[in-house]
């Protein structure tokens, strides 16, 4: 009978505890920030008027003008406060320019430095009384806002796709008004002085000198101190782990392995569902590949898809929107599919009725996909405008509320599958252990996805872009990257390849790591989104530390290696997984490119200050989302597949080809258009202006459109070579599962068998 005894801690609980100060510390400081973001966030006036007592227009003017610009989807078009998409123009900063230039019409034109002083005095002075709530507009800054609304009525009413966007896609006066009143709203809080401070609500965001708008002191100073967090965090960590060998890799554990053949390795019922779920991955990627195409097509060529108007039927911002959605997706197909085929290899065994939830679970998630990607086309169409069943708006957010909370729900019922089956084990083991963690860690995925709830489309933009990125960097970059190292560890203790004491301690390593710049670090996000400079300051110098685990892990990756080289020699029958290993070897390489060196390039403020929003954010956003948690979701699949699939189905070139089509792909895409496109950007940004590095004009200049172009190659090989052959190996999957290979009772189903000579380790 098994032992009722309950296993002790494997490890110092010191790791725990350093775990949880850190933890603590961070959402501590979160906490305040949080304070401050519901206090200091720019004030929308109930009323704004002109000098004469006129009402120009009024917060619930703002308001519907904030729900027009998201149930239409232009954050997936343009930007407000530089987040959104990259093809459109920034709508702050092109307000606040245009508006500069009607001012300083009105006052006497370019020629007069009373004109543009004026201009200045204008934009600068907070004319916002509290005690009233009443926000007054001089007589230059009520004829721009005029001018600004014709310019929008013409642009927003264009009857073709000339720009991008389905025809005439606002027409009403009423609500042009409407979206007008709320660019000017942001444009004020660009260039209004805080009160107290000598710079703006946006930390004098965008940089415009027609109103003095340059960077503060703030911006520098703290990138300035975010670089010496870098190297001075850096060369503390490799001194200390040089000096002592924490991690328990260094060494050669001194053991021997026998890989079980695959065929001979006997799955559960629910084990076998996974090949569903990764077809539907497959998919899902590959929809969200031609989509990626296309919306990079738009930039390279706006007017014609290859001689089709594709506009009429697929305007940019339902092809990004799409596939954006489409990229959270499929990878959270993946690991959804990874943690049910790894609870029964984790405890020998499965409960009854676990294949008929795994494939309630799958038919939920598809609902879900198809409903809120039908949500989000009816709702950019103009034909569903509800953030309920529609489009919410918000950039990685923008699927209906209704199926937001749905696909929570499912999130939860996830990890109510996992427990079922984890039950038993869990009840014999400390909670510190390495079962706790895979359920924890399961857990904080829908707990922290559901914050986005509170990023609500009828509140305050710079409150839910505060709680929106709780998600889109909090949930991604913190605790989707634990999820991922507990995934990644536990694969490998279960091969053998390390000690579980080993894995443990780098699980709880990568916590302290990682928080403690991740969870204060999402603030590098909201710079310039109407917070206060606190959060540029803490935020800067926080995310500097992001980077320090990075480069420490990317330098243990290389023993990590050795060891798993050292140890499949080893081995007496051939490692059925190198290239499932392959592909986890190039998320730590994307890692450290995608996410810690293009991240910290974009990070610091004074570069932010005059990146945000161009190629240089897309370069980082494609090298780290595809970079890890894509080639993640790869080599899950292909973990998986490898025992589903029977040994004569199976084909190792199929996998051999989508690694390095995938790699090869991702990286023409980065340094042949992304890089250098974004490079290009930043430099016109500060030498001509920010305001003209965003139009259309620029983005579809000649030297630009080329760049574009010679992405084609690159995404071509990535599509062909990377996607196809993950599909027909998800195929194989579904179509040769072997079912004499399944049982429901307690079974041996590790798949490593390791020799007795293995030393306990210290």
């Amino acid at each position: 009978m098994p032992s009722t005894e309950k296993r002790s801690l494997m490890i110092s609980k010191a790791w725990i505890q350093a775990a949880a100060i850190v933890l603590i510390i961070g959402f501590f400081i979160m906490g305040v920030l949080t304070y401050y973001t519901y206090n200091d966030e720019p004030p929308i006036p109930a009323t704004v008027t002109t000098e004469t007592g006129a009402v120009l227009f009024t917060r619930a003017d703002v308001m519907a003008g904030q729900s027009i610009f998201l149930q239409n989807g232009l954050m997936e078009y343009g930007s407000v406060f530089g987040h959104g998409a990259y093809l459109g123009p920034d709508f702050t900063a092109e307000y606040l320019h245009r508006a500069a230039l009607s001012s300083i019409q009105t006052y006497g034109g370019d020629a007069s430095d009373t004109a543009r002083s004026k201009t200045i005095q204008d934009f600068k002075t907070n004319r916002y009384d509290k005690a009233t709530d009443t926000l007054v507009y001089t007589a230059a800054q009520v004829q721009a806002f005029e001018q600004n609304r014709a310019d929008y009525a013409a642009f927003f009413g264009e009857p073709t796709t000339k720009f991008g966007l389905r025809p005439g896609v606002i027409r009403n006066p009423e609500q042009i008004r409407q979206l007008t009143a709320f660019f000017s709203w942001t444009a004020w809080a660009a260039s209004a002085t805080r009160p107290g401070r000598d710079y703006s609500y946006t930390n004098n965001w965008p940089p415009e000198p027609l109103v003095d708008n340059h960077a503060t002191a703030d911006s520098i100073v703290w990138s300035m101190l975010s670089l010496a967090a870098l190297l001075g965090g850096t060369g503390l960590l490799l001194a200390t782990f040089g000096r002592f060998t924490l991690m328990g890799w260094h060494g050669r554990e001194p053991q021997s392995m026998s890989f079980r053949p695959p065929d001979e390795v006997v799955l559960t019922p629910a084990q076998n569902t996974c090949a569903w779920f990764f077809f539907v991955m497959a998919a899902l990627f590959l929809v969200q590949t031609l989509l990626g195409g296309a919306s990079e097509h738009y930039r390279a060529d706006l007017q014609t898809f290859f001689g089709i108007d594709l506009g009429r039927l697929l305007p940019f911002n339902i092809v990004r929107t799409w596939h954006l959605q489409l990229s959270i997706f499929w990878v959270s197909t993946s690991y959804l599919a990874a943690g049910i085929f790894l609870v029964p290899m984790i405890t020998g065994r499965e409960p009854r009725g676990q294949k008929g939830l795994a494939y309630a679970l799958l038919g939920a998630l598809v609902i879900v996909v198809v409903g809120s990607l039908g949500g989000e086309f009816l709702g950019m169409q103009g034909r569903l405008l509800n953030s309920w069943f529609g489009d919410q708006g918000f950039e990685y957010l923008d699927l209906g509320r209704l199926w937001q909370i749905l696909l929570i729900v499912g999130l939860f019922f996830w990890v109510a599958i996992l427990f079922r089956g984890l039950r038993g084990r869990l009840r014999s083991e400390s909670a510190g252990n390495l079962p706790w963690l895979f359920f924890f860690s399961a857990l904080s995925i829908p707990a922290f996805y559901a914050v986005g709830l509170l990023a609500n489309p009828g509140q305050h933009f710079t409150t839910t872009d505060f709680w929106r990125f709780w998600v889109v960097h909090l949930w991604v970059e913190d605790f989707l990257e634990l999820f991922t190292t507990v995934l990644v560890a536990y694969v490998f203790v279960l091969l053998g390849v390390v000690h579980e004491r080993t894995a443990l301690r780098m699980i709880y390593l990568d916590v302290i790591l990682y928080s403690a710049g991740g969870i204060v670090g999402t603030m590098h996000h909201v710079y310039f989104s109407g917070e206060p400079a606190l959060h540029m300051a803490l935020g800067a110098f926080f995310s500097a530390a992001e980077v320090i685990p990075l480069t420490f892990l990317t330098l243990e990756a290389w023993s990590f290696l050795q060891l798993g080289i050292a140890q499949e020699s080893k081995s007496s029958t051939p490692f059925p997984h190198y290239w499932a290993v392959m592909f986890l070897a190039a998320v730590g390489f994307w890692n450290f490119l995608g996410a810690g060196v293009f991240g910290f390039l974009i990070n610091l403020p004074i570069v932010s200050y005059f990146e945000i929003g161009t190629a240089l954010t897309a370069n980082h956003a494609h090298a780290s989302m595809m970079g890890v948690y894509g080639m993640l979701s790869v080599g899950l699949a292909l973990f998986c597949l490898r025992y589903i699939i029977p040994e004569k189905y199976w084909s190792d070139k199929a996998a051999r080809i989508s690694f390095w089509s995938l790699n090869l792909g991702l990286a023409w895409m980065v340094f042949a258009t992304l890089f250098p496109l974004g490079l290009l950007q930043l430099y016109h940004s500060i030498k001509v202006s920010y305001y003209d590095a965003r139009t259309l004009n620029y983005i579809g200049s000649r030297a630009n459109s080329i760049l574009e172009w010679m992405r084609m190659p690159g995404d071509v090989l990535f599509i062909l070579g990377g996607v196809l052959p993950i599909l027909y190996l998800s195929w194989l999957g579904i179509r040769h599962m072997q079912k004499n290979r399944i049982t429901e009772g307690t079974q041996d189903i590790l798949f490593t068998e390791v020799a007795t000579t293995q030393m306990e380790e210290r």
